[in-house]
């Protein structure tokens, strides 16, 4: 209910038919063939970041509003199409707004009392909520306006424009991003008109940077503060690449099968969407007998899922070998859901792993990180995404 006034209904809250047809339309997009023409956009974003932290090096940095930065241009220039200027005050004042609105949201939340509209419309808190929805919700119009004047553009145009390899997408050439798929359905009658464009592109503009972004910053910290399984990533992307990593290519990043076990106990230990809710459809009876009635709203706080000891020994240690895979293979499938699970899984979960590898194997490549902040000393923020309440602030030391 309380991400109804900023989401809508997007595929993440919508429900029924129009659910099943939102993900109808939106699946193509996320398919391994799409993502691999991404991997360009990944890398040169990567250089960006390399770049900025080569700047600072040997001093505190915190990385949390660098790696923001780059997830929100790398959802826009992949899944919406679009190019974004870092020194757009307009990007910033969108980022300042997702952080903000995470206040609101959680302000109502903690407020039962509020829930019913009629009574938090006279609040202070829906007054600060439509001023911020106003620079969310204008920031990701102009970025489907701006799609929608390329797509009148001659194929001519375009490729002078984005001045990169096109995918024909019937028969104008352009590359083919989720915000094109859903353009194309709307013009061919597919059940979404503009403001169902405008949920969908709220949503993913949301949910494909911050969670992300997010889930790498949590990583970084991780691998510093655990040297020996930082140097052991190092030495499979030199295992890997050699001395030149260049741009990976798709064959590349499924080779990193260690970094890809770091990502995974990293989202363990800080899973991005740390619960998720269902609605219940039928009576259910848990092994304990306890039985869930129809139509319960069931919480799943995941932090507890993954924290079992019975399923993790020492739960609390950062330990990648756990999704080897003889640790893994009779582990439970429902046990690590950081994606959640089922029908409703994350559709982007394979475009955030090529995105996260790319970046991780770009920044360890160049730089040892060195601890600054630990598990311990973090204060964590349970908002719609975990949090850390003060950033997360890391030490990068080149290494040649």
């Amino acid at each position: 209910m309380v991400l109804r006034n900023w989401l809508q209904d997007g595929l993440l809250l919508s429900t029924g038919n129009k659910w099943t047809q939102r993900r109808k339309i939106l699946t193509p997009a996320f398919h391994f063939n799409i993502l691999k023409d991404f991997l360009a956009i990944f890398s040169e974003e990567t250089d960006k970041v390399l770049e900025k932290l080569s700047k600072s090096c040997s001093e505190v940095i915190d990385i949390v509003p660098i790696i923001s930065e780059f997830a929100l241009i790398t959802i826009n220039e992949t899944a919406m199409g679009t190019k974004l200027d870092p020194k757009d005050e307009q990007q910033k004042a969108y980022l300042d707004a997702v952080h903000d609105i995470e206040d609101v949201v959680r302000h109502r939340g903690n407020r039962p009392w509020l829930f019913p509209n009629w009574i938090y419309m006279f609040t202070s808190a829906y007054r600060k909520e439509k001023r911020i929805l106003k620079v969310l919700h204008d920031f990701t119009k102009s970025v489907i306006t701006k799609r929608m004047e390329d797509y009148k553009k001659s194929p001519e145009e375009q490729i002078q424009d984005n001045n990169d390899d096109d995918i024909f997408m019937g028969n104008r050439k352009k590359r083919l991003a989720m915000l094109d798929i859903l353009l194309q359905a709307n013009r061919d009658g597919e059940q979404i008109n503009y403001e169902g464009i405008c949920e969908e592109v709220d949503t993913f503009m949301f949910e494909g940077h911050d969670t992300t972004a997010t889930a790498l910053s949590f990583c970084l910290m991780l691998l510093a503060n655990h040297s020996e399984i930082q140097d052991k990533v190092y030495e499979e992307i030199k295992s890997v690449f050699g001395e030149d990593t260049g741009k990976p290519s798709y064959q590349d990043l499924q080779k990193m099968d260690y970094l890809e076990r770091c990502i995974k106990e990293s989202l363990r230990l800080y899973p991005s969407v740390h619960f998720i809710s269902r609605l219940v459809d039928e009576d259910t009876v848990l092994t304990s007998g306890f039985v869930i009635p129809k139509g319960l709203d069931v919480h799943i706080p995941i932090v507890e899922i993954h924290g079992n000891p019975e399923v993790y020994p020492n739960p609390e240690k950062f330990d990648p070998d756990r999704f080897s895979p003889e640790n893994s293979r009779n582990r439970h499938p429902y046990a690590y859901i950081p994606f959640s699970a089922g029908p409703r899984n994350c559709i982007g979960q394979r475009f955030a792993m090529l995105e996260m590898k790319t970046l991780l194997i770009g920044i360890l490549d160049r730089f040892k990180i060195l601890p600054v902040d630990t598990p311990d000393t973090i204060v964590l923020k349970a908002d719609l995404i975990l949090k850390t309440r003060d950033g997360i602030k890391i030490k990068f030391i080149p290494r040649r």
